[in-house]
């Protein structure tokens, strides 16, 4: 598999996970070797974790992820830690592999009504693996509960146990682990909320199960990562200059709201953009004047004026929404630039102008030659597309409002999902919690307005700018406020971008 491969960063639903499992035995990888070399993963991580301890608890469950525990259990007998296995119902009555994994294992074994979790200085949780589809209730719900409550900490095999595989939701209670080793790929409830706060540090084990594989499944989601978008990456090339590389422009607000705008469009033009204006009435612009210097200014006093400077084919891309206003005159303004053929970032003020009229926006994207791209938080995200049911699948209803759309959704958040209407999904996990202060998703209008002016198509620009977005917080630190993140987008560009552009070069050559 191409060392860049999406595939890299795919995340397989449970029953994806099966099929994976299942396509290795019957090529020659016995189901007993796989749950072998789960077991051996997990030993090796707690090792290298948790060096220092000694008296290790094992709960192990009903199923496979069970006999990884016990597979576990007895390499850590070999080893000489002190290590007591407790069985959630008879394990003589474990079936196929999981069965034979206990048969392995040659310590007493005993019912989990007589854990201590506070007596242990290390839980290993073996109870339930990524393909749980119920609630946990009654005495394995108090189990859990118990465990965290001890303060001892855990270590989760696959997942911890109560948590989706599928959509990281909480089915009842859930292992709040510090670690967890799952196997050959991730599942979306690895980075998803409420799951992706309760699997503390990854660790991705290969267990012998052949990438080449994955090719056979029509994978879908993924990690957010520089595989999903490397390849159409927009680089430099040695006849590239400023009209080559795009021209952006980012529509102001009026005189006292031209800070987000303003963002906007520093971030546009230090993502690539050969060239930024920003556009909006004079007594806007004497306000960007005081503070802009590389990007240019556009005056549009009038709806026609706007229109006009609209109407230049050299633009490539337009950011809108930031500052922009919710009256009838900001509307006006949208629909002129509803009307351009330039690629569209649309964020903020938008969703507010068109809550009342969702279905005339949709029918407006539907209509234009290229794609658009959304980025809602939350709560933006409802006045469009209205209100979440309480066991909302957060990729379910991205993807829902991207088809409904006709366009690309970035739905914000710790966990940022970003949607295709053809239903590719990336889901983002590189974003600190310091991202979360105003003016933040002003930037990330700015970065993805700066790639759609480049020549990304929709998703990828939107998956780069989601990572690059987050990379340049993790850059900045704790405490950072949306104007230093230029800087930390300045120093990741400059350090990485190079790299990814002269991979690629060099596996065409290859080629």
């Amino acid at each position: 598999m191409d060392r860049h491969s999406p595939l890299h960063s795919a995340l397989l639903s449970p029953d994806q996970m099966h099929l994976m499992d299942l396509m290795a035995i019957d090529n020659g990888v016995p189901g007993f070797e796989l749950m072998k070399n789960a077991g051996r993963a997990v030993f090796d991580r707690l090792i290298a974790a948790f060096p220092d301890v000694e008296l290790i608890h094992i709960f192990c469950g009903p199923g496979n992820n069970g006999g990884d525990g016990y597979i576990v259990a007895e390499l850590l007998r070999q080893a000489g830690r002190s290590v007591r296995v407790f069985a959630l119902g008879d394990p003589e009555q474990l079936p196929g592999d999981g069965g034979f994994a206990f048969r392995q294992w040659r310590g007493e074994t005993f019912p989990i009504s007589e854990m201590e979790p506070d007596a242990a200085e290390l839980v290993v949780d073996a109870l339930f693996g990524a393909g749980l589809a119920r609630d946990i209730e009654g005495e394995t719900a108090a189990i859990i509960n118990e465990i965290n409550e001890s303060g001892t900490p855990v270590l989760s095999i696959d997942l911890p146990s109560g948590i989706s595989g599928a959509s990281g939701k909480v089915c009842g209670v859930g292992i709040l682990a510090e670690e967890t080793v799952t196997f050959f790929r991730q599942k979306p409830g690895h980075v998803l909320n409420p799951g992706k706060g309760h699997c503390g540090q990854i660790t991705i084990a290969d267990i012998g199960i052949a990438d080449k594989f994955l090719e056979t499944l029509s994978v879908t989601t993924f990690e957010n990562a520089t595989g999903l978008w490397q390849a159409v990456w927009p680089g430099y090339t040695p006849d590239s200059n400023k009209y080559t590389r795009g021209h952006a422009v980012i529509l102001s607000g009026g005189e006292f709201s031209t800070g987000a705008s303003r963002l906007s469009a520093t971030a546009a033009l230090r993502a690539g953009a050969g060239l930024v204006s920003v556009t909006g009435d004079r007594t806007a612009l004497r306000v960007h004047a005081a503070h802009l210097t590389a990007v240019m200014l556009k005056p549009a006093d009038t709806l026609d004026e706007l229109s006009d400077i609209l109407s230049d084919l050299r633009i490539t891309a337009i950011g809108a929404g930031p500052g922009l206003g919710t009256d009838q005159s900001a509307r006006a303004k949208l629909d002129a630039v509803l009307a351009t053929s330039a690629a569209l970032t649309l964020d903020a003020d938008v969703f507010t102008l068109f809550a009342d009229s969702p279905e005339v926006l949709f029918e407006q994207l539907k209509s234009r030659d290229r794609m658009s791209v959304l980025t809602p938080h939350e709560g933006e995200f409802k006045r469009i597309f209205g209100p979440l049911p309480a066991d909302a699948d957060k990729m379910e209803i991205a993807k829902s409002a991207a088809e409904r759309s006709t366009s690309v959704v970035v739905l914000k958040g710790s966990d940022t999902v970003i949607a295709a209407p053809d239903g590719r999904i990336a889901i983002n996990s590189n974003a600190p919690p310091w991202l979360s202060t105003a003016g933040s998703g002003d930037v990330l209008t700015g970065i993805i307005t700066g790639l759609l002016a480049q020549g990304m198509p929709a998703f990828e620009a939107a998956c780069a700018g989601v990572w690059l977005h987050g990379e340049a917080g993790n850059r900045c630190g704790p405490y950072l406020t949306a104007d230093d993140l230029e800087s930390g987008l300045a120093e990741l560009l400059e350090e990485d971008s190079h790299d990814w552009a002269e991979d690629i070069d060099a596996e065409e050559t290859e080629d």
